[in-house]
């Protein structure tokens, strides 16, 4: 490494390779114990305290952390967290070996102390009064920032001074009707792709099939809907920009683009650049839309710094105060706060800091006028482009404020998900966790509870004084709540003495699951469920009178719903703008509710006859680990697309689903059936292009038939082996959670000592978006995970060149399942569902021309039905493991495989 000043300070570092702790300038390898020993004794300078402290097996380490450090120096800047990422970020030369971070931590430390004295300090303002509060709650780093954070010589704003207001804006007229011409589409996607980019003919034709979606409507309730399937590698980000862009400019009105990952959000934010300017008339026409649950609440925020955070979680929000004033947008999940911040603190976190239970007062809130989430509205309501969600798309759609705002031209990326999104929308839970909320949220504070949560009656107090029916219906609303669930209902409700009507029907769901549960769970931890069926005259009962509890409670509601709607109809002299929008926001939520209640006692107004052919409604007990957290009953659509195209598709002018899988094979059938489509009578277009990369050269599937199944250290042996053949850049994806713990814990430390680094969700104390970025920084590391990395990972490149899949990806066999695998077709909805499940999979593999790789399933039990869920060409082999070994290493080699047959031992 280049010579740099260094922080004398002690630093240690330690991976499952081993500990390195360094006294001065002397850097030496060491024992847990002794490591241990250290960092008790003195302050030790260290990055990631909690990952330091997993691999050390000492909870409680504490010492100077230099992602604090960075947090306060760098706030909002990006860094992967990891020696190579620090040195990155601050232009220091990075450690060839574990054995040379902890110097690299003593240059890291001193570079960003002396950031603090340097003139162009872009992130200077603010630190110093931060810096006083956090000398108060004696934070580590702040006895060594103090002589170097200079005392400004004005008084520096406060956070809350210093945002920007948002403005109030005329509403938008809606959009001219225009027709896209074929020849502007392709000379627009000319323009993204660059003046040097090779033509690509199905990027055009997916282009001007895309802009079919913007053709004026021509009845009422027929949106044009288009399906179209594009490989990776097709283009189709610029293949959908280039028309929605085309359309926004000319019409005035606004295209939605909804994705299910928060990276391809990421990716549509850079893209869209190059498609719309940074301004349009002073405002900037692409904004990125989430739910109010990914925004800093600046109300939680205010809280916390004056003393609702105490001990280290005081110190986060001082972090967190540092960055909202350099935040792009307040997107506190997933944006531009660092995902690892919040994982370097325990208990209350960052969470705490966003409106997670609907508890906004809008503009009764101080800070209202500099909301992120209002801000965020209201740009979305003048943008060209809104990138979104599809929970938010669909939740916008179904009770968005404004008619006029809602989404009427919605692109839906990674498409293949639209129906998942649906499924968990348009479902209905009556739980003990979700019914206290609602006590809270109607009731207020109650007992020794704490924060600054508020009931009807103190955020609706002006209306109670001017209006004696709306005062009537709050306090209605109020003794009704009383009958809902209170603090301690699980406890209650698990020693069999419910209190009150409700906790009475939860006491009586979890005894009959537990009764008549088959799943097996019991032993095993996981939770328990079964259907709602064959019930007897004392449940029934009981559920009678928790249905009478809450239509008490929903008739209040709706009353006080109708008085708030005459109170701005009518415009007393009190009602100002302010008042107006906080009354408008009463309405909105209260509507919600209402609407949330009304779907419970639906759902328990059958108990006692025939089920409703288009629902599934079952019981469950939620568990993790063993440990109870939840009890209810639950209830889904057969078809979740039935409400989406209400919802959704009707109102809309034109709406595409696109993805690389949304198709089964060249089969259609599923794609419209979960499109929605049908419930309109409607025929939508389809369009396919095949990935234009060659797989036949680029990659391998191999499924390994000596693996027993069940075999924990087989597996693992077989992991460690096949990560150790491909030299890390691994991907290995689990279907349990408690195997992928297995597997870890066997493997990586062997694998550390090879110099291979190996991460897991659900095992490191680090935020799944911040792993994804150490594996794509780090050739040689190798990552483990769920569900979630199955579509979540855009690693192109050398990085990822290795999938692993622990078995075939089974569907879940449970109550809803069942009933849905029974409507679709027995075993060719579950086959439909796996193809699926393993072509998102090995989607992550080949990301560019460049990629080489394999794919990897232990699992002799892979029927050859399933095998077309691969590629066209792709070879694929049943193999033993040590074969499988000797292609992977011949493939990272560059050296010839041994040749075979694409479809050798497939029957």
């Amino acid at each position: 490494m280049t010579d740099h000043p260094a922080l004398s300070l002690p630093a240690i570092h330690a991976s499952h390779g081993g500990c390195w702790l360094r006294d001065g300038f002397a850097t030496r390898g060491v024992g847990k114990g002794e490591a241990i020993v250290a960092a008790a004794d003195t302050p030790l300078l260290m990055l990631n305290a909690p990952l330091i402290a997993s691999r050390l097996g000492y909870p409680d380490l504490s010492g100077l952390d230099l992602l604090e450090l960075f947090a306060f120096i760098h706030p909002a800047r990006f860094m992967v967290p990891t020696p190579k990422g620090l040195a990155h970020a601050l232009g220091l030369d990075a450690p060839a070996d574990d054995d040379k971070v902890p110097q690299l931590l003593q240059e890291a430390a001193e570079a960003l102390l002396a950031t603090c004295e340097r003139e162009d300090w872009a992130e200077r303002e603010g630190a110093w009064t931060a810096l006083q509060s956090l000398v108060r709650m004696r934070w580590p780093w702040a006895t060594l920032l103090t002589p170097r954070i200079e005392k400004p010589k004005r008084a520096e704003r406060w956070l809350f001074t210093r945002l920007p207001e948002w403005e109030e804006t005329a509403d938008r007229p809606q959009p001219a009707q225009v027709l896209l011409g074929e020849d502007a589409v392709v000379s627009r996607l000319a323009e993204l792709t660059g003046a040097g980019a090779e033509a690509r003919p199905a990027q055009q034709a997916y282009a001007r099939e895309a802009a079919r979606m913007f053709a004026p409507r021509l009845a009422e309730r027929r949106p044009h809907v288009v399906l179209a399937q594009a490989g990776t590698g097709t283009g189709k980000t610029f293949g959908y920009l280039a028309p929605a862009s085309l359309w926004a400019e000319g019409s005035g009105g606004t295209v939605w683009v909804s994705t299910y990952t928060k990276a391809l959000q990421r990716q549509l934010r850079r893209e869209s650049r190059r498609a719309f300017p940074a301004l349009r008339n002073g405002k900037p026409p692409v904004v990125v839309r989430k739910g109010r649950e990914n925004y800093l609440c600046l109300l939680n925020l205010e809280d916390a710094l004056q003393g609702g955070f105490g001990g280290r979680a005081a110190i986060l929000a001082q972090l967190v105060a540092r960055w909202a004033a350099y935040s792009q947008d307040g997107d506190i999940i997933g944006g531009d706060l660092p995902g690892w911040l919040g994982t370097l603190f325990r208990k209350r976190g960052i969470t705490a800091l966003t409106d997670q239970r609907g508890e906004c007062v809008y503009a009764g809130c101080p800070h209202y006028r500099k909301c992120f989430i209002e801000r965020a509205a209201r740009a979305s309501a003048d943008a060209e482009l809104v990138i979104a969600n599809h929970a938010l798309v669909m939740v916008n759609a179904a009770r968005g404020r404004d008619a006029a705002q809602r989404p009427t031209r919605i692109v839906f990326d990674e498409g293949h998900h639209v129906f998942e999104a649906a499924d968990s929308t348009f479902s209905a839970a009556l739980t003990g966790a979700e019914t206290i909320e609602l006590r809270r949220w109607v009731i207020g504070p109650e007992g020794k509870s704490r924060g600054r949560r508020r009931g009807l009656s103190a955020r609706l107090a002006d209306v109670a004084s001017y209006d004696e029916e709306g005062a009537k219906a709050i306090a209605r609303a109020i003794e009704a709540a009383e009958a809902l669930p209170s603090e301690g209902w699980l406890a209650r409700v698990v020693e069999g003495t419910p209190s009150g009507p409700i906790e009475q029907l939860l006491s009586a769901a979890r005894a009959l699951t537990y009764s008549r549960d088959e799943s097996g769970g019991q032993e095993a931890g996981y939770g328990l469920e079964t259907e709602i069926a064959q019930l007897d005259g004392a449940f029934v009962e009981v559920a009678g009178a928790a249905q009478e509890a809450l239509e008490a409670l929903r008739k209040p509601l709706v009353r006080l719903g109708l008085r708030l709607e005459a109170i701005v109809e009518d415009g007393p002299d009190w009602l100002d703008g302010p008042a107006r929008a906080r009354i408008e926001g009463a309405r909105g939520a209260i509507g919600w509710r209402t609407d949330l209640v009304a779907g419970w006692i639906a759902m328990l107004a059958r108990l006692g006859g025939p089920g409703d052919p288009d629902f599934v409604d079952w019981l469950a007990v939620e568990r993790s680990d063993g440990r109870e957290w939840d009890v209810g009953l639950h209830r889904h659509y057969l078809d979740p697309m039935k409400p989406f195209a209400e919802t959704v598709l009707a109102p809309a002018h034109g709406v595409m689903m696109t993805s690389a899988t949304l198709r089964d094979g060249d089969d259609w059938t599923s794609a419209v059936e979960r499109s929605g489509a049908q419930h309109l009578d409607l025929a939508p277009r389809l369009f396919g292009a095949d990935s234009p990369f060659d797989y036949a050269n680029q990659a391998e599937v191999l499924i390994v038939t000596d693996v027993p199944k069940g075999d924990i250290p087989a597996l693992a042996a077989a992991y460690g082996r096949l990560i150790e053949a491909s030299g890390g850049g691994a991907l290995g994806l689990f279907t349990a959670i408690r195997r992928l713990r297995a597997v870890y814990s066997r493997i990586a430390d062997r694998l550390a000592r090879g110099g291979l680094p190996l991460f897991a969700q659900h095992v490191d104390p680090i935020d799944t978006g911040t792993l994804v970025d150490i594996f794509r920084d780090d050739p040689r590391a190798s990552l483990l995970g769920t569900d979630a990395l199955r579509d979540g990972v855009d690693v192109p490149g050398h990085s990822l060149r290795l999938v692993v899949m622990e078995q075939v990806p089974w569907p879940k066999p449970s109550i809803l399942h069942r009933a849905r695998r029974l409507a679709g077709g027995g075993q060719a909805h579950d086959d439909r569902i796996i193809r699926a499940r393993l072509a998102q999979a090995f989607g992550r593999l080949i990301r560019s021309a460049g990629d080489k790789g394999h794919f990897v399933v232990l699992s002799a039990a892979s029927p050859s039905r399933l095998l077309s869920a691969f590629p066209a060409g792709t070879p694929i082999r049943r193999v033993t493991l040590d074969a499988a070994l000797q292609s992977i290493v011949a493939g990272v080699s560059g050296s010839t495989a041994p040749a075979t047959t694409p479809t050798e031992g497939i029957s």
